[in-house]
């Protein structure tokens, strides 16, 4: 059964919605007039879901959201707002909701959001649920989300997993490409069979091709017995190639003869093996710029890129950071034998506020560090990274203009926050107190462009 709050002054609009959700059978709604309410309710409602108005009053829907995801990170928040003030729906994301409504309510699209928000919850679910052993490979553990952009990574697993096309993962470093590569094949046909993991990056260009094909014994020096490769390994299986953008432009020759005829020669042999394996890569690097660079050939990129799964930068998918954090806090604690149960607001602020280069392992790494230096089972500020606290502090801010004009002021203030936080388009309509398609539209309105 999922639980959801309705918060909205108006009664109407509860009543509208209520009767919207009327045949629903799996799930159970309470509706509140306005933000303290609705916050003393989820005390003792485990509310999965919440929709919130954003104008009401007492406390708006954005002080609401902030504190939601501070307070109940596993909680959905969905943003209402009117067509005048779309503006306040994209402030809403960038600080956690996982979608929005519009004013007056569309009846079917309310139903086919409750219903994506009402899968999306159970598959959370699924995945912070503790289980241990090979079963937990079936399920999305540590690929935990309640950004939209995440749903649409699980339904991708889902739709792939059971076919042998070969798939594409992208996504800066720390993303978690690996844990999706993982979950395609242990929800695959081939999940009985092998899942060989190579890393690119780490060889060597006089090593890959032995360590990806094998070698007969005798190939060069130091090859005393015949080895198997990873490609043989992986046979009825899947071979999984990290940064693939590192291999080099010879053996991606040898990979595309794989690929189109499913067979190679191990180093120093003459006999043609064949083999049935699932390719999945991942990249950080843009591999079209490598394709112009002469760097990646664009027909093994053809080859390799039939599903593209994207996973989004942590900075992102802002609301999954408090969710992320207590998944961490909960298995690091175990790991380490300690009694560390929660984050402490503050220090849920600042994880909110840091930008994670890092991304989600930074997240990982931040976390276990905390739970090492917590000393009374509650993680405060002082329990995290100094670069964490250094984010928030307030730092004195010059800016010189040499015109009176309105205009002119305002685009050098947006060229230089903008440049302080090195085009981090989120962090600047932060700090400059705006939507960041406010800031979007100003940037088009004066030609602010990031530089190349």
């Amino acid at each position: 059964m999922i639980n959801i709050l309705f918060v909205d002054d108006e009664q109407i609009y509860q009543a509208g919605f209520l009767r919207l959700m009327a045949r629903r059978k799996d799930v159970n709604i309470r509706c509140s007039g306005n933000g303290e309410d609705a916050l003393s309710i989820l005390n003792s409602y485990a509310a999965d879901i919440v929709i919130t108005d954003v104008t009401m009053p007492k406390m708006n829907g954005i002080d609401l959201l902030k504190l939601i995801k501070i307070r109940h990170p596993r909680t959905f928040v969905v943003v209402i707002t009117g067509f005048g003030t779309v503006g306040q729906a994209v402030e809403a994301m960038t600080l956690g909701a996982c979608d929005y409504l519009l004013k007056p309510f569309d009846p079917d699209g309310v139903r086919r959001l409750m219903d994506r928000l009402i899968v999306h919850r159970n598959l959370l679910a699924e995945s912070l649920t503790p289980e241990s052993g090979r079963r937990r490979t079936y399920r999305f553990e540590n690929i935990i989300g309640q950004d939209k952009a995440m749903y649409s990574v699980f339904e991708n697993i889902e739709r792939v997993a059971e076919t042998s096309a070969s798939i594409l993962i992208t996504g800066e470093s720390g993303t978690g490409k690996e844990r999706v590569a993982e979950a395609i094949h242990y929800k695959s046909l081939r999940k009985d069979r092998s899942f060989v993991k190579v890393n690119c990056a780490a060889l060597t260009e006089t090593l890959i091709n032995s360590e990806l094909f094998g070698y007969e014994k005798g190939a060069f020096t130091g090859a005393n017995a015949t080895r198997k490769g990873h490609f043989e390994m992986a046979d009825k299986g899947t071979i999984f190639l990290d940064e693939i953008g590192d291999v080099p432009l010879k053996t991606q020759v040898s990979l595309l003869r794989v690929l189109d005829l499913r067979c190679f020669q191990r180093v120093g042999g003459t006999k043609t093996l064949t083999v049935d394996t699932r390719l999945i890569c991942a990249t950080h690097q843009d591999l079209g710029a490598a394709i112009i660079d002469k760097r990646f050939r664009e027909d093994l990129f053809f080859r390799i890129n039939v599903v593209t799964i994207h996973l989004p930068p942590l900075r992102e998918r802002t609301s999954d950071i408090p969710l992320l954090a207590d998944y961490f806090l909960q298995s690091s604690a175990v790991k380490l034998g300690k009694q560390v149960s929660d984050l402490s607001d503050e220090a849920r602020s600042l994880l909110l506020s840091y930008p994670w280069p890092g991304n989600v392992r930074e997240l990982a790494n931040v976390m276990e560090r905390a739970v090492i230096f917590s000393k009374d089972g509650i993680i405060g500020p002082e329990d995290l990274p100094e670069s964490l606290r250094k984010e928030k502090e307030e730092r004195p801010f010059c800016l010189q203009i040499d015109s009176p004009l309105l205009a002119t002021a305002e685009m050098r203030l947006i060229t230089k926050v903008l440049e302080d936080r090195k085009y981090n388009l989120k962090q600047a309509a932060d700090v400059l107190g705006i939507a960041r398609g406010t800031l979007y539209g100003k940037m088009e309105r004066y030609g602010i462009r990031k530089p190349d």
